[in-house]
């Protein structure tokens, strides 16, 4: 068995589960066609997950903060992304691509821009009076959330309102029987390039190293002269930027977005980061890139369990593995 698991381990290991789902997935469905596309959108699906649930896992991992007011950026970012492409929707229609990409970067600084400025207020104002306590961690961020939903009722109503999308991502490329959105296309391209990001600076940076090296050992990073707390601060915005640029993101793709949209993504990505491995960015991708793949595959060969396929792919996953599938080495 030792053998098998190094034999495994030498051609992919968890990461090849992606690829062993897609694969039992295509010889279910048995249309060639109609498998590309679900593929498709469950890996676009997974890597918008990932932004959103790349700052939760980050924080956590680096900071040992359990924040369940985190879907808050995300529903913030949302919201503060379609209120932008709203008021530039003329350029948005414009058969100018630089018009439509002006207004869809402009959104997305807007919701970065408002991540990282609340993720500062949050971090010194909530968390900060809470590191190490995980249960008045719990209570008071998920107080944070409650009056986040409530403060976005109050700005933008309880009326669903509509995001308009950028000309230049409407339609869908048709390749022989195949159909793939092109937003679905650009959201791949994003999340992979944030997630190439995130991995460089963690590994191959030098403010990387420092933050990793003040978690294993704050007192010692502390006496070579760094500013340990600045650097956390630095984290949690990041994380809570991430929220909110995979809100923007979200809101473009549903097109329809509420109050309730942080809530309901809140459980999604607790689970990928769950099933990835507490604290990693690798597992985090890893999960979310699992839970878009099922949650497509599903929905179309059985809807009626749509629904419940991502806490039955949690549990069998930690069943498995309780650590989860990659979980950050510590």
């Amino acid at each position: 068995m030792d053998r098998l698991a190094e034999q495994i381990g030498r051609f992919g290991g968890v990461n090849l589960l992606p690829v062993a789902l897609a694969l039992v997935a295509f010889v279910l469905i048995g249309a060639p066609s109609s498998w590309v596309t679900l593929t498709v959108a469950g890996l676009a699906m997974g890597l918008m997950v990932f932004l959103m649930a790349s700052g939760l896992s980050l924080v956590f991992g680096l900071m040992d903060v359990l924040n369940f007011g985190h879907s808050a950026f995300i529903s913030f970012g949302a919201f503060v992304a379609a209120s932008v492409l709203i008021a530039l929707n003329h350029w948005l229609v414009a058969d100018s691509v630089i018009l439509n990409a002006l207004a869809l970067a402009f959104a997305f600084i807007a919701a970065i821009g408002f991540g990282l400025v609340a993720g500062w207020l949050f971090e010194t104002i909530i968390v900060r009076p809470v590191y190490r306590d995980h249960l008045r961690q719990i209570l008071i961020t998920m107080g944070a959330l409650i009056v986040s939903e409530q403060v976005i009722l109050a700005i933008w109503g309880g009326t669903p309102v509509t995001v308009p999308r950028p000309h230049f991502l409407e339609g869908s490329w048709i390749i022989g029987d195949v159909s793939i959105e092109v937003y679905r296309g650009f959201a791949f391209v994003l999340g992979a390039l944030i997630f190439v990001g995130l991995h460089f600076l963690l590994n191959r940076t030098r403010i990387g190293l420092l933050i990793r090296a003040g978690v294993e050992n704050r007192e010692m990073v502390e006496s070579l002269g760094f500013n340990i707390d600045r650097l956390f601060i630095g984290v949690f915005m990041l994380g809570s930027a991430l929220a909110a640029l995979g809100g923007a993101m979200w809101a473009g793709y549903e097109t329809l977005i509420t109050p309730a949209l942080g809530g309901e993504m809140m459980i999604i990505v607790f689970i990928v980061v769950i099933i990835g491995g507490l604290g990693s960015i690798r597992g985090t991708l890893l999960g979310a890139i699992i839970v878009g793949l099922t949650a497509n595959y599903v929905g179309y060969l059985a809807p009626k369990l749509a629904l419940a396929s991502n806490m039955i792919l949690m549990m069998a996953i930690l069943m498995w593995r309780p650590k989860g599938l990659a979980p950050a080495v510590k």
